[in-house]
């Protein structure tokens, strides 16, 4: 998907078809994440003003890239997934292929969302990282860039609960439930904590919510 433009990426999406839908659209919105905290580690980078963050910024840099190929790469994965799934419901439970082709493609339909999730909750980790380290005028990206991960991992989520019925293994089934669950509240708890990090510095100075101090300021600078 990384070839085409936004226009058809968007065309392909409205279309009449099994895929790509809400699984690709998370894995992209990961890529979102991704690249919007990569933009602010490059405005960051190099600067006087945040020279002790140097290494920081640096690896930001590089992990923010392999997050938002890796992105790419889970869209096409997970329509391609859907599709094969989507296939096999057409045939007869009886058909051979279809009792051949079921688990491997119950998994993969499974797995794909999971690992958007993984990479949402990994973007979550490195933007939260980076607060208080970057360019000030940036931190509204930032805090954006959170909202999108956090985002993506919850729509991916779903993706992951609507085929835990298709496990025939109950036991594996509810071991990802639980995985879900955990990843889920994770990425909640690191975007609310980038969220109300970003609105405090962005409040005036000297205002009653500032000087309770109710979550700490950043450290741009």
């Amino acid at each position: 998907m990384d070839e085409r433009t936004v226009g058809q990426l968007l065309e392909m999406v409205a279309a009449k078809t099994p895929a790509p839908g809400g699984g690709a659209v998370a894995a992209l919105t990961t890529a979102l994440a991704a690249a919007l905290g990569q933009m602010v580690a490059h405005f960051s980078a190099g600067r006087s003003d945040a020279a002790e963050h140097k290494e920081l910024h640096q690896e930001a840099l590089r992990t923010f890239e392999q997050l938002r190929k890796a992105s790419i790469d889970l869209a096409d994965a997970d329509a391609e997934a859907f599709s094969r799934l989507s296939e096999l419901w057409k045939l007869k439970r009886d058909d051979e292929r279809r009792r051949a082709g079921w688990p491997d493609a119950v998994a993969a339909a499974i797995e794909a969302p999971r690992r958007v999730m993984e990479t949402s909750l990994g973007t979550l980790h490195l933007l939260d990282r980076l607060v208080g380290t970057t360019n000030t005028n940036l931190r509204s990206d930032l805090a954006i860039a959170a909202l999108l991960a956090e985002a993506a991992g919850r729509a991916a989520a779903y993706n992951v609960r609507v085929n835990l019925p298709l496990l025939h293994d109950r036991a594996q089934a509810g071991q990802l439930e639980v995985e879900t669950a955990d990843m889920l509240q994770r990425a909640r708890h690191i975007c609310e904590t980038i969220e109300q990090s970003v609105t405090m510095s962005l409040r005036p100075q000297g205002s009653a919510e500032s000087k309770r101090g109710s979550a700490p300021a950043l450290r741009d600078g």
